[in-house]
């Protein structure tokens, strides 16, 4: 009975450490999920084939996009010979190539954008509030990770995700901030902005 509940327990004071490691690293990844921090999901998984002396070894691609819901977003690509392995490298990925989008008032962009990337082309367009994710597939992943609330999003050239992943990353490099083209061309906000089009609170928003 004592070598049964010995083994059972994974090797002593060995296999304890062993078991607490692997909880807290579960309890890291769970924290990191579950506040809000960093968030990941999963936009496709292919089975890809490498071609060796011996025949063809099989091993599976996914792309995962990950954001903190608060202007920070990024998408990564890993391979493995298993499915787990593959998210996990993704992931990883996605979160070193993180890039911050300016947005306005923390849930749409502040002006309308093209992207192309190959035959991929979209088009994102700021939207006013009540609106919601107007967008499909893999931009749709891409947006609720960056934290936009209103927004949308037509794909006009190819279906491939990844196309179309790295156009609507195209184009969100291209969205700037009234202020960072304020400060570019040695103006005020409210010169930006145009007094007329926008109240005063957007303006104070906007330099705040």
């Amino acid at each position: 009975m004592a070598q049964a509940e010995k083994f059972e327990g994974g090797g002593g004071e060995q296999g304890d450490r062993r078991g607490r490691g692997r909880d807290r690293e579960r309890n890291d990844r769970d924290r990191e999920r579950g506040d809000g921090e960093i968030i990941d999901k999963l936009v496709a998984v292919n089975r890809v084939a490498k071609v060796v002396k011996g025949g063809r070894r099989f091993g599976f691609a996914a792309l995962v996009v990950a954001g903190d819901q608060k202007g920070r977003v990024g998408y990564g690509h890993g391979k493995a010979r298993e499915v787990p392995e593959a998210i996990r490298k993704a992931t990883e990925a996605a979160k070193r190539n993180m890039t911050r989008v300016p947005l306005r008032e923390g849930r749409t962009l502040h002006h309308d954008v093209r992207g192309d990337f190959g035959a991929g082309k979209v088009v994102v367009r700021a939207a006013p509030p009540g609106t919601g994710i107007i967008a499909g597939g893999p931009m749709r992943a891409v947006f609720e990770t960056l934290g936009i609330q209103d927004v949308v999003a037509k794909s006009v050239g190819s279906s491939n995700p990844y196309n179309m992943i790295k156009a609507t990353f195209a184009a969100l490099k291209q969205v700037s901030s009234p202020r960072s083209v304020a400060a570019r061309r040695g103006r005020s906000v409210a010169e930006i902005l145009g007094r007329g089009k926008h109240s005063a609170a957007d303006v104070a928003t906007e330099e705040a």
